[in-house]
């Protein structure tokens, strides 16, 4: 029987190898982190934590998106939440958890600190962000169906993985972090919608910066609280085949299939544009388009007629009118009441019809268009293609140039290349 705590701890504290596509993909998920962290500082959410967590004081040791210092475990409390607040961040399809938002904050705020260099907190990130996918599908579907949330569960496991790696951790001290990050992984479905959501993901981020710190002084928890019949997995609805869950750890990267966010809306939505993209759909042409998707997300992304700029981002037939009449839906500030209120929009959206189809998986969404000069043309795409990796930076980096302006953008990347310091990089969230 496997042991799936050692396993995993053994990863998390040994030696890595990685292809240069590998390391490429993860810098790109540290830009676009960046981005939609810059982007998002201003969020009600991210100025409600922020204010709070600066309001206890305490000293200084890591950056927050928005400005200003705060402890290891605010600062990844903060940035967590705030690079999150947007929900524009990347994807594991996996799981169905967002990697980077967890992991990330963590493993930052850690580096910064311990002053290291650029090269260890990448190492650090791609290590945390792998070890929550792998404990995603460890946990199964079953754990996300029962109303889990899966970035903050899973998510909370590779935080303290990656600040557990900066901190040096030995597979002993490295499965001690593990075991107690057991009793602090939290986070719930019921969020959604609500600002609970990106403060999820900050939670996650904050106890794994606290277990990996209680147990770098001489904290001892429990040796069984991942796979134990008290264990994380048994009491959330979890636990499948450890096997399946380990296999190719250390070998093959599953978290280089990552997905980009490049609309800002519900990624549910995202393989229909895609496939609108690809038929170039303009309204004076429209007499009608149908949407095929897979059931799950027609309670998740399909409301019908939305008035507010969130509504609108779980809304099939909004964001494919929003596209036809040339809203840029990788702009954030696309999503609002007025866009809603168009009139065009009102009535091109009159003419989407959205179809479950269990023939499709949820990356996937089929398109048609009739024209009004009778012509028909049909499109498929699914999220899970991955793109040429150049064709991959070149559209994150596009979405980081939106977001916060091309020369920041490019800072970031020619940072994120060539090597410094974390500190150097962390100085960057403030913006």
């Amino acid at each position: 029987m496997t042991d799936f705590t050692s396993a995993l701890a053994e990863f998390a504290s040994g030696p890595i190898s990685t292809s240069s596509q590998t390391r490429i993909v993860t810098s790109l998920s540290v830009l676009d982190w960046m981005a939609v962290g810059r982007a998002g500082a201003n969020e009600p959410v991210s100025m409600t934590v922020r204010d709070l967590v600066l309001g206890e004081g305490g000293t200084g040791q890591a950056h927050l998106f928005g400005g200003g210092r705060a402890p290891l475990r605010g600062a990844a409390l903060v940035n967590g939440t705030v690079s999150h607040a947007l929900d524009y961040d990347d994807t594991h399809f996996a799981h169905i958890g967002h990697p980077s938002v967890a992991v990330l904050p963590a493993a930052l705020a850690l580096c910064e600190w311990d002053d290291r260099i650029l090269v260890d907190f990448l190492e650090a990130a791609l290590v945390g962000m792998e070890l929550s996918i792998r404990m995603g599908l460890w946990l199964g579907r079953d754990h996300y169906q029962a109303g889990f949330h899966q970035t903050a569960t899973s998510g909370a496991f590779g935080a303290a993985a990656a600040a557990g790696r900066v901190l040096g951790f030995d597979v002993d001290q490295m499965r001690k972090a593990l075991g107690l990050t057991a009793t602090r992984a939290a986070g719930l479905k019921a969020q959604f919608g609500t600002m609970g959501k990106p403060y999820n993901a900050g939670l996650a981020a904050s106890a794994g910066v606290e277990a990996a710190l209680l147990v770098a002084k001489g904290f001892e928890p429990s040796s069984d609280a991942l796979e134990g019949p008290f264990g994380f997995g048994a009491t959330h609805q979890g636990q499948s085949e450890a096997e399946a869950a380990l296999n190719g750890l250390g070998d093959d990267w599953l978290f280089e299939s990552v997905s980009h966010k490049f609309h800002a809306c519900c990624h549910g939505l995202h393989a229909a544009l895609e496939a609108a993209l690809e038929l170039d759909i303009a309204e004076p042409e429209v007499a009608e388009i149908k949407i095929r998707t897979h059931p799950r997300w027609m309670s998740v992304c399909n409301q019908m007629s939305p008035t507010t700029g969130l509504g609108a981002k779980f809304s099939y037939r909004t964001v494919i009118a929003m596209q036809a009449l040339g809203y840029d839906t990788a702009l954030p500030a696309s999503y609002c009441e007025k866009t809603c209120a168009d009139p065009r929009l009102l009535s091109l959206r009159d003419r989407v019809t959205v179809e479950a189809d269990e023939t499709l998986s949820e990356t996937q969404a089929h398109l048609t268009l009739l024209r009004r000069d009778g012509i028909r043309k049909e499109a498929s795409h699914d999220l899970l293609t991955q793109l040429p990796l150049s064709e991959r930076e070149d559209r994150v980096r596009g979405k980081a140039t939106k977001l916060i302006g091309g020369d920041e953008a490019d800072a970031i990347w020619s940072m994120l290349r060539t090597g410094g310091r974390a500190r150097d990089l962390a100085e960057l969230l403030a913006g």
